[in-house]
């Protein structure tokens, strides 16, 4: 059918529903058909994105058709008898480079390759407001205090600063030369911006309110790699790949107030959350940490060995000696301080014990073996071939041995053509609440936390909650469903006819599986029951069992 259109060599995906007799298709060109069989009558035609529509999938009752674009990174459902969206993604079509959290931990901020902002909710997974405004790909975001703007810099020369309650961009910050901006930092009042530049090695001040810039900060000698705000005071550090760590004092004219050594270019510069420490990740693989007020290093890590670097597919070293070169690129400290998570060109998320200086876990961020370096060991049959390639030509002249080479390495080249993204955590960050953290990776933005995720019922799905089936419940000793109904049903002399009925060995089991919903209730009940009940002991091991459990979670609440 389509052949004869002179559509069929666009067509790219397509799915059909057996009970309605729709046919899906999907074209290269971003447009989709619906028609019905066996007639082939076009019911809906409609372009969805300038891209190809790499996948279709029909729910069961053929209402809503969703559509996945790879180029794009879009993920759309259509309900087509009403013509609508039911839902509209898109992620960043290149690489996420760098992540914010909210001050409350709600949302977060993250920049692409792609040269869009993008503002995720924790809660629902979704992003909510997409920024276009740069021209070029974001190096660095991140969130004023306030909670209620969002800061950019970009390698297209500007460092934007947009406004989450109406959704614009409100300041756009520029240097007097044209620079690329590599690395951002705003101190904890929201007044003060300031961003890096990575080839003029010069670092630009801003006033937040009037948008004038008030200071460029000279003295590095290589580009600016990363900058910190001390949370507590006014010094900003500074780390550049000049092998030094600036610290500059705003109040005293943002005049050189230290300047730290290192043994290697330094990636990337944080302080604790009390602005007491600061830790320094430098290219030989080193963390390095400082008392910046007496400029000691207190302590250090050795990190390339917990890296576990991946062969590359093209690599001619192994994987041992390539990790050599490699270095953690990111760093974050956990919000109480004791613990700082490091990321960089690996799989693995490493967390360390800052007092200690021990590894306390490895993070394996990914499974994907279709990504480059996952593997430690590779060995194709294409390297093997030119590998042996070279060992049988020693005996042939220079240039016989030259020509062998370049065949077998265009041989494997060729094979090869495909791009294979190399696995790698661009950005890691702690929550402030300290219940989670995120990064950014090659796999997208992953996030992972100590709480579980939604209140989920499943009680009131299935059964009639009458007083009746409560004691039938009851008297098969399934007491946590009795207590669920019970609350359902909101009689106080019910609630505690059934609390009581459960026996006292009982309650750590009852109290462990009782759904989140539900225990606030419960301790709301307990805590009026202890004014008149003589049962003081038994309500207290409820009291004492439930807070044991639940209280973690509740406090964070």
């Amino acid at each position: 059918f389509f052949n004869k259109e002179g559509d069929f060599n666009n067509l790219t995906a397509a799915a059909y529903h057996k009970k309605t007799h729709l046919l899906v298709t999907g074209f290269a060109s971003g447009v989709f058909h619906l028609h019905e069989l066996p007639d082939f009558n076009l019911i809906h035609s409609l372009s969805i994105s300038d891209q190809r529509i790499a996948s279709i999938s029909i729910n069961c009752t053929g209402d809503w058709i969703a559509f996945g674009c790879s180029g794009l990174g879009q993920l759309l459902v259509w309900e087509w008898q009403s013509e609508s969206y039911v839902l509209k993604q898109q992620g960043h079509f290149n690489s996420m480079v760098s992540l914010a959290y909210s001050p409350d931990g709600q949302y977060i901020v993250t920049g692409g390759e792609d040269g869009k902002v993008k503002v995720w909710n924790t809660s629902s997974s979704f992003c909510f407001v997409t920024f276009t405004e740069h021209n070029s790909g974001v190096t660095a975001v991140t969130f004023t205090s306030t909670g209620y703007v969002i800061l950019s810099a970009s390698l297209d020369g500007t460092v934007r600063a947009f406004d989450l309650h109406r959704y614009r961009n409100f300041r756009t910050f520029t240097s007097p030369r044209p620079s690329q901006f590599s690395s951002l930092a705003v101190d904890s009042s929201g007044e003060i911006v300031a961003a890096g530049s990575q080839d003029s090695f010069e670092i630009f001040i801003w006033s937040m309110q009037s948008g004038r810039l008030l200071d460029v900060l000279a003295g590095h000698e290589g580009p600016i790699s990363s900058l910190s705000f001390n949370p507590m005071k006014c010094v900003l550090a500074s780390a550049s790949w000049d092998k030094t760590v600036k610290l500059w004092d705003m109040l005293d004219s943002w005049r050189t107030k230290e300047t730290f050594i290192m043994n290697s270019d330094v990636l990337v510069v944080a302080f604790r959350p009390d602005g007491k420490e600061l830790a320094v990740a430098a290219l030989n693989g080193q963390i390095t940490f400082w008392d910046h007020e007496n400029a000691v290093q207190t302590g250090s890590i050795e990190g390339r060995h917990d890296l576990q670097m991946g062969r590359k597919e093209l690599d001619k070293i192994t994987a041992k000696q390539s990790a050599k070169g490699k270095s953690f690129t990111t760093l974050c400290y956990s919000a109480d301080g004791q613990s700082i998570l490091a990321g960089g060109l690996s799989k693995f998320v490493c967390i360390y014990n800052v007092k200690e200086q021990i590894l306390m876990k490895k993070f394996e961020i990914s499974c994907n073996y279709s990504l480059d370096a996952m593997e430690v060991f590779c060995v194709s049959k294409e390297k093997k071939e030119f590998f042996f390639c070279g060992h049988r030509t020693t005996s042939l002249t220079f240039i016989s041995l030259f020509l062998n080479i370049a065949k077998c390495q265009i041989k494997f080249l060729q094979n090869y053509r495909h791009f294979k993204p190399e696995i790698r955590v661009t950005c890691v960050r702690f929550c402030p609440t300290g219940r989670s953290w995120a990064a950014t990776t090659t796999e997208g933005l992953l996030l992972f936390s100590l709480d579980s995720g939604l209140i989920f019922d499943p009680f009131e799905l299935d059964i009639d909650v009458t007083p009746s089936n409560i004691h039938k419940t009851l008297s098969q000793k399934e007491y946590t469903v009795a207590i669920v109904m019970a609350f359902k049903l909101n009689e106080k002399k019910l609630i505690q006819e059934v609390v009581e009925a459960v026996p006292s060995s009982e309650v750590d089991v009852v109290c462990s599986s009782l759904p989140e919903l539900y225990v606030e209730k419960l301790l709301e009940f307990l805590a009026s029951a202890f004014e008149t009940s003589c049962h003081l002991e038994f309500y207290l091991i409820w009291a004492h069992k439930l807070l044991m459990l639940h209280g973690q979670k509740l406090k964070t609440r």
